[in-house]
């Protein structure tokens, strides 16, 4: 059974049911409830994290659970509810406390998370991709729970896509050592430094590293709250090569950014102006050394903590490649590293899928081609609705026209692309055809990046609902000769 909206068929249900079957499968590979469970291993009174950790790739972690007077559990992401269900599950009344923020209508736990949820882990909703004042309170609530923690006790961190927003706590008022005071940052100037990060074009890794120096929990700042506790964390990774510095942006591990990189973010997209100018102010501090940087490898309050990546987007990748191919089709997967403007991939995606038609190169037909990552929209002066994955959808319907025989899909894992209920859009050589019959112009709507209304008419938006996962987006190109 798809957890797909099953109107997506409409246009062609015999090519399209097998297509939904390996979006499927790509998303039963990374379920969060899952992915913690299948890491975690409870004998008694020691708990095992099995796989590679960023302290020792060879080895598996043993917790002896007698060493720990209290055990404390903090999630923020979308995946919140399910990673702390599959903790839960593990531990038990072990778990004093724990706070998990999630993004809104994500806190009911779906499929085998359901049956193991309990009240031990408070869950409180917040703003997503903009911040808002649900996610500051969480932020402090997170930061004096764990600030509780001493040498005896163990604190268990869940990180999943979202959490950088999600996770809210701006810098404090902070005094330099000339007895200059610097004024607290607000909600509001981090609702406008986000708001003109995503209006501009900056990718997730960029987005990050100025979140983590406008913050009082981001970029490690979270372990140093902490410490000396023992730290683990589990992270269900949303960014391109998954370095643990930017998941959530990276609350429980050094930062590898500096203010520096902060600057130089600020003139690639030439930002002085959109900026708050106390966040302006706030950099002059940090690039003049009077405002210290976020905590780096060598800072002793790392020194008990561990950090895991539990699923990614290769896995979804694999899994969706090994579906591909159970299906019959040709199959390989080119990159988990695509960037780049959406509408651009998109000709990209478009042009393999003409050479695997033509030369059979790189898979013949039927070929499944996969490549993961994130894409961007520069959305200059024309915010229609939509977001990246929709707009690559639109953009390859636009250059699909003439092309039977290919479907190109773009898939959001986390099932909500930008602020819209859609998971991202399909597009075939009617996909132009489904718009115009409506009344719609498809260069219209792609220049005024207003991907949702054309997809819906042409029956090619993909819906599910949130999924309650997210490890970046899922490109597709199908090629069958026809």
């Amino acid at each position: 059974m798809t957890r797909f909206d099953q109107s997506v068929l409409t246009p062609n249900p015999s090519v399209r049911r097998p297509i939904l079957a390996v979006l499927d499968a790509a998303l039963d590979a990374v379920d969060p409830f899952a992915a913690v469970q299948n890491v975690l291993r409870r004998q008694d009174d020691s708990l095992t994290v099995a796989g590679p950790t960023a302290r020792d790739p060879a080895a598996a972690l043993t917790y002896d659970l007698r060493r720990f007077r209290r055990i404390f559990v903090v999630a923020a992401g979308k995946a919140a509810v399910p990673m702390s269900a599959a903790v839960e599950a593990a531990l038990g009344d072990r778990i004093n406390r724990g706070l998990a923020v999630t993004k809104y209508d994500h806190a009911q736990p779906a499929g085998p998370a359901a049956a193991s949820s309990s009240s031990r882990i408070r869950v409180v909703e917040a703003g997503h991709p903009i911040p808002d004042e649900a996610g500051v309170l969480a932020g402090k609530e997170m930061l004096a729970l764990v600030e509780q923690a001493d040498a005896g006790d163990l604190v268990i961190a869940l990180l999943s896509g979202g959490g950088s927003a999600l996770l809210v706590a701006p810098a404090a008022e902070a005094t330099d050592s000339a007895g200059h005071t610097h004024p607290a940052l607000t909600l509001s100037d981090m609702q406008a430094m986000t708001d003109a990060l995503l209006a501009c074009g900056a990718t997730i890794n960029e987005i990050n590293c100025l979140r983590k120096h406008a913050s009082a929990v981001k970029g490690g700042q979270l372990a140093r709250a902490a410490a000396p506790a023992t730290l683990l964390t589990l992270a269900l990774s949303d960014v391109i090569g998954s370095p643990l510095d930017v998941i959530a942006s990276g609350p429980t591990v050094p930062d590898e950014s500096a203010w520096a990189d902060v600057r130089a973010i600020i003139e690639k997209y030439d930002l002085n102006d959109a900026l708050p100018a106390v966040i302006s102010a706030r950099l002059q501090a940090g690039l003049a050394g009077v405002i210290p940087d976020t905590p780096k490898p060598d800072d002793p309050v790392f020194a008990s903590s561990n950090t895991l990546v539990v699923a990614d987007n290769r896995a979804a990748a694999n899994a969706a490649l090994a579906k591909a191919t159970e299906l019959g089709y040709n199959t390989i997967l080119l990159s988990t590293y695509v960037e780049g403007e959406a509408a651009e991939v998109a000709k990209l995606l478009v042009a393999l899928g003409r050479e695997a038609l033509d030369s059979g190169l790189p898979a013949p037909a039927p070929a499944c081609i996969i490549l993961g990552g994130e894409t961007t929209v520069n959305l200059g002066d024309n915010p229609g609705q939509g977001g990246r994955n929709q707009e690559l959808a639109l953009a390859a319907a636009l250059a699909l026209r003439n092309l039977p025989g290919l479907t190109i899909v773009s898939l959001a894992t986390d099932g909500t692309d930008g602020p819209t209920d859609s998971a991202g859009g399909i597009a075939d050589n009617g996909t132009v055809a489904r718009g115009d019959d409506a009344g719609l112009s498809a260069a219209d709507h792609l220049r005024r990046h207003d991907a949702y209304p054309y997809l819906r008419a042409a029956a090619d938006l993909l819906l599910t609902g949130p999924t309650q996962t997210n490890v970046n987006d899922l490109l597709f190109v199908f090629a069958q000769k026809v």
